[in-house]
């Protein structure tokens, strides 16, 4: 399953899970508006590879509670220190990929509430003789059935953190080695947790609707705040300075994604054969100029103000045209091969666990294949789209994973900021006639983008999946999946997982 979420004001994340077979595929295709006027010239592939993309494996185990089993048999002896502590980290890495998603969902639905709310009140405060009570009643109704909605996805999601807290609590281990690596786990989730939960309280919409719910996060979030100073894991001087406390629970986060995150080693591939064309361009350019400087010697006889005037001629046709063989043979050579290679290795015993080839390039919206433009439903306003094309293909194996694990949680970060300095810069106002007053509002232009995802795996049709990105010059303003189809196994019934938006 492919999930895209917004993950701050400019990255995309683009989240996968890697089943047990060896070799995946995936094509990303982003639809670019032709009014930004991007190109190769204005961003070069290179520089949009390595600028905007950023790919990171994590072990992933679908048995939640198997890291934390692994981690309470190995503070019992029984397996060794390095196997609690890659158990225990993945156990809170997953808990806090999973409060990040959750919470991210109901931010932008407590924004959307309260964005309703605001557009609402002008009308509720207009008076309703006519209509009486009947009239607000009935207004007043659709919100609180939001209301209750939202205050019981935030209930439930407060009952499933104290859960997990609660059972990495339950069985502290005693000894010194062990107890650093469970200290500063329990330490990054309290606050973690407590950030999360007090974010979802400021964002939260105003109103009796959500008095409860707010009383009941805030009381969460003093409870981690007082566990913390009990078990004194932080410093008095720490606690006082929030940048300190943020730089130290930033470390701590890369100190509990290092034991279960894939070491990379990226090359570029085609060096050699780089080199290879140069020279061989060179080489026959050079031919072509001996051969007309030997002609030209032997039509004007000695060297001579026009024998002179021809090797000029000869080595400036030579400039022109080496770069243009060279360019021309380069890409000839490197049509449709992959620029990049990528090598995962285990942090922990240093194994080589896999590898992933990858392409990235501009494409025109002619040369797709069917089925992208067939999901792209692209109308005659849309001719203009620029298409940049990702591809990946990685081959992994599993035999050499961590003890226990046979899948790998892939996350794709793509940084549209690049995108942003193509936009323009400012706003506009648009007048409304209302009850006959003019009101002037202030809105920003916004842009729409259009990423296409396909993934094949080995015994499963191909998954494809349509998202619109909603995008201003300061922000992704929303992520939204229109499409969805593929991903049936081979022989069995599609099970429906998630139903497409309209």
């Amino acid at each position: 399953m492919i999930t895209v979420e917004r993950k701050d004001s400019f990255h995309l994340k683009v989240s996968r899970v890697l089943q047990e077979e060896t070799s995946h595929r995936l094509d990303l295709f982003l639809f670019v508006p032709g009014e930004l006027g991007l190109n190769e010239h204005v961003i070069s592939e290179d520089a949009f590879y390595y600028s905007a993309i950023h790919v990171k494996r994590t072990y992933y185990s679908d048995k939640h509670h198997l890291p934390l089993v692994l981690s309470r048999l190995a503070s019992r002896g029984r397996l060794s220190s390095e196997q609690y502590r890659l158990s225990l980290s993945l156990y809170a890495y997953q808990y806090v990929v999973a409060l990040e998603r959750a919470t991210q969902t109901l931010l932008d639905t407590a924004r959307r509430v309260q964005q309703a709310e605001r557009h609402a009140e002008p009308e509720r405060s207009e008076p309703q003789a006519e209509e009486g009570n009947a009239g607000e009643s009935d207004g007043e109704l659709p919100g609180r059935i939001v209301a209750a909605g939202l205050e019981e996805r935030l209930e439930e999601l407060s009952e499933l953190a104290q859960g997990i807290l609660r059972r990495l609590r339950r069985n502290q281990p005693s000894e010194e080695s062990l107890h650093k690596y469970y200290a500063n786990i329990d330490n990054y989730l309290s606050w973690f947790t407590e950030q999360r939960l007090l974010a979802l309280v400021a964002h939260l919409p105003r109103g009796r609707d959500y008095r409860t719910i707010r009383e009941r996060l805030l009381e969460i979030g003093q409870a981690e705040a007082a566990h913390r100073e009990q078990a004194e894991y932080n410093a008095s001087r720490v606690v006082r300075d929030p940048t300190r406390m943020s730089n130290k629970m930033r470390l701590l986060r890369r100190l509990i994604e290092y034991p279960v995150t894939l070491k990379q080693q990226n090359q570029e591939l085609g060096g050699a054969e780089q080199k290879a064309v140069k020279g061989l361009a060179t080489g026959v350019v050079m031919i072509f100029v001996s051969w007309g400087l030997l002609q030209a010697r032997d039509t004007v006889g000695n060297v001579t103000a026009l024998f002179v005037l021809a090797m000029a001629v000869l080595y400036a046709m030579r400039e022109v045209f080496k770069d243009d063989l060279r360019n021309t043979l380069w890409r000839w050579l490197r049509k449709g091969r992959p620029k990049w290679r990528r090598q995962y290795v285990d942090a922990t015993s240093n194994k080589l666990v896999g590898r992933q080839l990858e392409w990235f390039d501009y494409k025109r919206f002619g040369k797709l294949d069917e089925e992208i433009k067939r999901v792209r439903k692209r109308n005659v306003a849309q001719r203009e789209e620029v298409v940049l094309h990702y591809r990946s293909s990685s081959r992994l194996s599993p035999t050499r994973f961590l003890s226990g694990y046979e899948k790998t949680r892939e996350t794709i970060s793509i940084d549209l900021s690049l995108l942003t300095r193509l936009m323009d810069k400012g706003s506009h106002h648009v007048y409304r006639l209302k009850d006959g007053q003019v009101s002037r509002e202030s809105v920003e232009k916004r842009h729409l983008l259009n990423l296409v995802i396909r993934e094949e795996v080995a015994n499963a049709e191909p998954i494809l999946q349509r998202w619109k990105i909603v995008m201003s010059r300061s922000r992704i303003v929303d992520v939204v999946k229109v499409h969805q189809e593929g991903g049936k196994l081979a022989g069995a019934a599609e099970e429906q997982t998630e139903s497409s938006a309209p």
